[in-house]
């Protein structure tokens, strides 16, 4: 009996992947150059990283010291060895894996020059991270469920803001939970109107979307200067209290920046869970991706097309809802003018980013966040940078990764197109 020889597998690279794997080789050099001229001279000192809090259970973990300047040093040889390497190899398959840690070591270089001869709490600046990333990953999240079934929802923007408003208002003449539910509620109508106004009457998708953000954003505008200025204990909601999860809360460093927020971090979490259980492990999740893929041969199959649209997207409104209403419910307690700041249109970057994924959407919203959150950050440490330009930084990572993603990701492949049943 003679053995059966196996044909090694060969790998086969594009041009165009060979030359994007080594674009981000020369990123890498630039990146390490960059460590060495601005971080790493003219610094003295150790930066302290703080990894507990004073009221913590284990307030007397060790803090993280490290040399300022030996710190930017290590990371500089260590990103030039990694874009030496990626330069004469050319790592296709892994590329975004090695941006992601060049761009760590990076941020890491950074933090600790703003630190140096200083401290720092790096358990407060995460745990803020996932905070500020609550709105971006339910954004992204109603994104993705809308373009699985080949909606585009520009129109988070305005659910954002609708459900933020409707939490303020119910939730000041009721209490937290029924403003929850309203704001649920109203992110539920907000997209069933651009359900109707895509499948039913076939609007472009885009302008559907653009015109319910300027419907809510005039209205909730007009609202508060008729009514919640006039009538301020309409615009003084309760704000949900912080859950400590028993046993996981106490866990130091990891116990504050997971563990210890209130239900809308949770609801987030397990929002992910569910959906991304479900699209790639229920029949409804089949559908759900077959519709946005080829929806004639789901129909042929006797998937009902429009129907799973219309649930699918009004689904994805309700999470918008949700994501809304943590402006006021579980943040601030009150509704402002426009407060949602363009986290509609971060959550739409996210989704790209996460590849129309659940877990990858809540991973670029944690980036997104953690921009937001480094901004508050390096003001209280005073860095030279000017303000302007710590309150671009959320903004500036989006157009960052979207110009780095867009075009490599590839959307359903009937994103965006009405369907007409024969």
């Amino acid at each position: 009996m003679t053995a059966t020889a196996v044909a090694p597998v060969i790998e086969v690279r594009t041009p165009a992947e060979v030359r994007r794997a080594r674009i981000v080789g020369i990123v890498l050099l630039v990146m390490a150059g960059a460590v060495l001229w601005l971080f790493a001279t003219g610094v003295e000192g150790d930066s302290t990283f703080r990894l507990t809090r004073p009221g913590d259970r284990f307030a007397d973990f060790p803090d993280l010291v490290v040399p300022s300047a030996a710190t930017s040093y290590l990371m500089a040889v260590v990103l030039a060895f990694m874009g030496g390497i990626q330069l004469a190899r050319a790592n296709v398959r892994r590329a975004n894996l090695i941006v992601g840690i060049g761009l760590a070591l990076f941020v890491f270089s950074f933090l600790t020059w703003a630190a140096a001869g200083q401290s720092f709490s790096l358990v407060g600046m995460l745990q803020t991270t996932v905070i500020r990333a609550v709105p971006i990953a339910l954004g992204a999240l109603s994104g993705v469920m809308c373009e699985r079934v080949a909606v585009i929802n520009i129109g988070i923007e305005g659910m954002l803001l609708g459900g933020a408003f409707t939490g303020a208002l119910v939730g000041s003449l009721t209490n937290g939970f029924v403003g929850l539910v309203a704001a649920v509620i109203v992110g539920g109508v907000l997209s069933a109107l651009l359900a109707v106004l895509a499948i039913r009457y076939r609007v472009d998708q885009i302008i559907a979307g653009v015109v319910i953000n300027i419907l809510v954003l005039g209205l909730t505008s007009f609202l508060t200067a008729q009514v919640l200025v006039e009538n301020p204990s309409l615009n003084n909601a309760p704000i949900y209290a912080t859950i400590n999860i028993p046993l996981l809360a106490d866990i130091p460093f990891l116990g504050p920046v997971l563990f210890q927020h209130n239900i809308f971090v949770y609801g987030m979490f397990i929002l992910i869970a569910a959906v991304t259980f479900g699209l790639f492990k229920t029949r409804w999740g089949l559908r759900s991706r077959a519709v946005g893929e080829h929806p004639k041969a789901a129909d042929t199959l006797g998937v009902n097309v429009y129907g799973l649209r219309y649930l699918n997207v009004i689904l994805g409104g309700m999470i918008a809802g949700f994501g809304g209403a943590w402006f006021t419910l579980g943040s601030v307690g009150r509704f402002d003018e426009n407060m949602t700041g363009g986290r509609g249109f971060i959550g739409l970057a996210a989704m790209i980013f996460g590849r129309w994924h659940p877990v990858g959407g809540l991973a670029a919203a944690l980036i997104f966040g953690f921009a937001d959150s480094l901004q508050g950050k390096l003001a209280v440490l005073q860095t030279p940078i000017p303000s302007e330009f710590l309150s671009m930084a959320p903004f500036i990572a989006t157009v960052i990764v979207v110009a780095g993603v867009v075009g490599k990701s590839r959307p359903p492949a009937a994103d965006g197109q009405p369907y007409i049943k024969e």
